[in-house]
C-alpha cells in the first residue's frame, strides 16, 4: 500500500472494520483482521489509533452523525407536520437501505457497549434523542406546533421508532413494508401536537 495520510488511514481503517463487524461480527473484528480487511499492516493501525476501543468510538461518532443528515427534512417550509415526519423517517429508511452493513454493525457496536461500556451506550442514545429533540424543535418553529406531550418524550418515541424500523428492515428488507409503517408512524406521530 502507498504511502497515506494518517486521515486516509483512519478513513480506511473505519472502512473495513464496518465491514469486519457487519459480516464476521464484533467479536472477529480484531486489530489484525481489521487491518487485514483494509490491506494495511498492523503499524498502520497505530499510526491513526491508540486502541480497537478508540477506533470503536470513532465507529459509533461517525454513524451518529451521517444519521443526523439523513433524518433532517430537506424543505420544511410549507409542509405539514405529518408530511415533515414522513420525509424525516423515509430520509432514515433511505439511508438504511444505502449502507445496511453500517446499521448492522451498529446493533453490535451498541450491545457491546450495553455489555461493557454503559457510559458510551448513554452517550450514543443521548446523541440520538438529541438530534430527535433539535429536529422537533426545528418543526415546531416553522410549523407552529405545539406538543401535546413533552417534546423530549417524542423525541425518544422517534428514537424507538428507528430502532424498530432498523431491525425490521434488515431482517425482511421489505422496503414496501417499511414505508407503509413510516405513513402509519407519520400519521400517529401528527396527533402528538396541536398546529
Amino acid at each position: 500500500m502507498g504511502r497515506m495520510s494518517v486521515g486516509e488511514r483512519r478513513s480506511a481503517l473505519v472502512a473495513a472494520a464496518f465491514t469486519v463487524i457487519a459480516t464476521r461480527g464484533l467479536p472477529a473484528a480484531s486489530i489484525r483482521t481489521i487491518v487485514a480487511e483494509a490491506g494495511m499492516s498492523l503499524a498502520s493501525f497505530h499510526y491513526a489509533f491508540t486502541s480497537r476501543e478508540e477506533l470503536l468510538d470513532v465507529l459509533i461518532a461517525e454513524t451518529t452523525a451521517s444519521e443526523r443528515s439523513a433524518v433532517l427534512p430537506g424543505q420544511i417550509s410549507g409542509h405539514s407536520l405529518h408530511d415533515l415526519f414522513a420525509e424525516g423517517l423515509g430520509g432514515y429508511l433511505e439511508h438504511l437501505r444505502a449502507r445496511p452493513e453500517r446499521e448492522q454493525a451498529m446493533l453490535e457496536l451498541t450491545q457491546y457497549a450495553v455489555r461493557s461500556r454503559p457510559d458510551l451506550a448513554r452517550e450514543q442514545y443521548g446523541a440520538y434523542q438529541e438530534i430527535a429533540l433539535a429536529t422537533l424543535e426545528l418543526v415546531a418553529a416553522e410549523t407552529g406546533c405545539q406538543w401535546l406531550v413533552p417534546a423530549p418524550t417524542v423525541a425518544r418515541l422517534l428514537v424507538y421508532l428507528t430502532d424498530g424500523l432498523t431491525i425490521g428492515w434488515l431482517v425482511d428488507r421489505d422496503t414496501d413494508a417499511a414505508r407503509a409503517t413510516i405513513e402509519a408512524a407519520a400519521r400517529a406521530l401528527s396527533t402528538l401536537a396541536r398546529t
